[in-house]
């Protein structure tokens, strides 16, 4: 078998995908708990919240394939099964429990804003130590449609918009951009 002759050293290619293993297994507790809460929510929100979390469960299935791939293109293995997502995952399962909507809802935000922090770490590695600018654009992108999932969110939990004069004071006192 050749080796692979990619512009990265063994052992940068396997820094890198060991990155790439903790967030496809992040994704995937995270696209069972958006598909379980998708079925288990109740109220008025039912629908909106059901049709949200069908379309970003199907958005996170093919970011878990594309990270696999990733993997694959890097001349390693993806981690395949649960208990191995568990190990090296940061997310935490909470099996029994059924929220409400809005704890839902929640538990999802600190979820994509967990992954988000740690995407901006791994890009950080990527780039800074590990000198792989493909995955350093791979991972900007999947931390680019994270945070889309987590505003998303986080407008459904803020509740109300904010007053025109609230506005700088939720910015420290400094006009947001837009206003």
């Amino acid at each position: 078998m050749n080796a692979i002759n990619i512009g990265l050293t063994e052992e940068q290619r396997y820094g890198v995908m060991n990155l790439l293993n903790q967030n496809l297994a992040d994704s995937y507790v995270l696209v069972v708990k958006t598909k379980k809460y998708h079925w288990d929510v109740v109220g008025p929100q039912f629908r909106t919240l059901h049709e949200l979390w069908d379309e970003q469960y199907k958005a996170l299935t093919e970011n878990i394939d594309a990270l696999a791939e990733r993997i694959r293109k890097l001349g390693g293995y993806p981690t395949g099964t649960m208990e191995g997502f568990l190990k090296i995952a940061t997310l935490k399962e909470y099996s029994g429990e059924i929220p409400t909507a809005t704890g839902m809802v929640t538990r999802l935000l600190e979820d994509h804003e967990q992954v988000i922090r740690n995407l901006r770490s791994h890009v950080d590695q990527c780039s800074e130590e590990l000198h792989d600018q493909g995955s350093a654009d791979f991972l900007t992108d999947l931390m680019e449609q994270h945070e889309e999932m987590a505003w998303m969110l986080r407008s459904f939990v803020q509740g109300q918009a904010l007053e025109p004069d609230s506005q700088q004071q939720a910015v420290g006192n400094k006009v947001p951009v837009g206003v």
